[in-house]
This record gives C-alpha cells, sequence and structure tokens, in this order.
C-alpha cells in the first residue's frame, strides 16, 4: 500500500513563499519506473482542484491560475516530490493534497485518475 505525506503548509502573507512537501512510503517514488505525481487543492465550499502535475516521462502540467508562480519537482534520492509555491495570492487558501498513480506516462488533472492521496496540508495566504 503505498502512502503519501505532505508537509510544508502554513501561514504566509500575500507575495510569500511556501514549499510543499510530498514523501512517499518506502522507495515507491524513487523506483517506479511510471508514475506521476499531482497536485491538488481545495478550499472551503469549493471542490477539489487540479494544480500541477509532474509525470516521470519530465512532462508537466500547471493550472492556468499557478502557471509561473508554481513549480512542481521530484527528487529521487528522497523519495520526494515538491511544490514550489512563489508570488502567493489570498485565493491560494486551501488544503493542498498530494496524489500519485504508477500506470501512466502523462500528467492528468481529474481525481479519479489518481489512486494513491495523501491527507492534506493548509496553506493560508494573509492580504
Amino acid at each position: 500500500q503505498v502512502q503519501l505525506v505532505e508537509s510544508g503548509g502554513g501561514l504566509v502573507q500575500a507575495g510569500g513563499s511556501l514549499r510543499l512537501s510530498c514523501a512517499a512510503s518506502a522507495h515507491t517514488f524513487s523506483s517506479a519506473t511510471v508514475a506521476t505525481v499531482a497536485w491538488f487543492r481545495q478550499a472551503p465550499r469549493k471542490e477539489r482542484e487540479f494544480v500541477a502535475a509532474l509525470a516521470w516521462s519530465g512532462n508537466t502540467d500547471y493550472a492556468d491560475s499557478v502557471k509561473g508562480r508554481f513549480t512542481i519537482s521530484r527528487n529521487n534520492a528522497k523519495n520526494t516530490v515538491y511544490l514550489q509555491m512563489d508570488s502567493l495570492k489570498p485565493e491560494d487558501t486551501a488544503v493542498y493534497y498530494c496524489a500519485a498513480r504508477f500506470t501512466s506516462r502523462s500528467p492528468g488533472r481529474e481525481t479519479y485518475e489518481y489512486d494513491y492521496w495523501g491527507q492534506g496540508t493548509q496553506v493560508t495566504v494573509s492580504s
């Protein structure tokens, strides 16, 4: 069973930065030859929405709302995927979730495409 654990959330002022981490159990990420890891977020009273995805092929995808401000990357040695968030805005406030699948070489934007999820980490951006 794959376990994902997010960390790095917190309270930051608008214009600031945070880096979220998604650590996988055992050597799940570092040993996978086919994988996609994505970040989603869910604000109060809103549906969970796609933020960014990284396929092991090297392809990345970003929601228009974060393009140019957020960067998704991975560190195989640490079995971790990161989401660097810069120029944060109050509308970025949400619980951020890490998700993974090991059946596709392409980034996916839909929640149903992912098999494993973390518990989420809160990001709050004050104005």
